[in-house]
């Protein structure tokens, strides 16, 4: 399930995107200012940024900025009211990966937020198949032929971040760094939910000494 922060101080607005957006499976987490993105940003990884700019004590701009400075790459879209080309121009400058007015078609929102995450895939396709496997972008959901494979909260974790990065190595270091979400977890760990992918006939090869790679050949 694709997690989604929404920053956004209109409660209304708010409510009704919430309802939206988990009626098409994502997992959202609300603020209504832009410290409490922040904060929300250190404590947990998500997949898109949706961002209001007029909100209170750090507007949507300065966010995206201080989480560009300090190397956060989350796709981010700012929802805003601003409509004027200097505020279009700034919200880009800033890192912004697509920028929709207010007021907004909710389905033109979803297609948006759908093709941001089809680019973190590096594909134009709504799923990506390896061997026998395809894995659905957006639910975050595996099947190996028909048969859906339910998979741990951790583990289906891993198997994203491996298709995410199809035919290339992953650190060890690097998929710690990126599963890590306030708790910390050893490679000792890391090795015994790669060996259990395995046995649902994942094909992870061990990159001796660098890490794991899933390969489409």
């Amino acid at each position: 399930m694709s997690k989604i922060l929404l920053l956004e101080d209109d409660d209304v607005l708010s409510e009704t995107l919430i309802e939206l957006l988990e009626s098409e499976d994502f997992e959202v987490a609300h603020v209504s200012d832009g410290e409490m993105a922040l904060d929300a940003t250190f404590i947990k990884k998500f997949d898109i940024l949706l961002l209001d700019v007029n909100v209170p004590f750090l507007n949507g701009f300065e966010l995206l900025k201080s989480l560009r400075e300090s190397g956060d790459m989350t796709p981010a879209i700012f929802i805003t009211a601003l409509t004027d080309v200097a505020s279009l121009s700034r919200g880009f400058d800033v890192g912004a990966d697509d920028y929709i007015k207010k007021p907004f078609d909710f389905d033109e929102l979803l297609i948006r937020i759908k093709a941001l995450l089809k680019k973190q895939y590096h594909t134009y396709a709504n799923e990506i198949k390896v061997d026998k496997f395809r894995f659905v972008i957006g639910k975050d959901e595996l099947y190996r032929g028909s048969d859906f494979i339910s998979l741990p909260p951790y583990e289906l974790h891993i198997t994203r971040l491996l298709f995410q990065n199809l035919n290339k190595t992953l650190s060890k270091e690097r998929l710690l760094d990126m599963l890590n979400e306030g708790r910390e977890t050893s490679e000792g760990a890391l090795r015994v939910h790669i060996n259990r992918l395995r046995k649902i006939g994942l094909p992870i090869t061990t990159i001796k000494g660098i890490g794991y790679r899933l390969a489409s050949v």
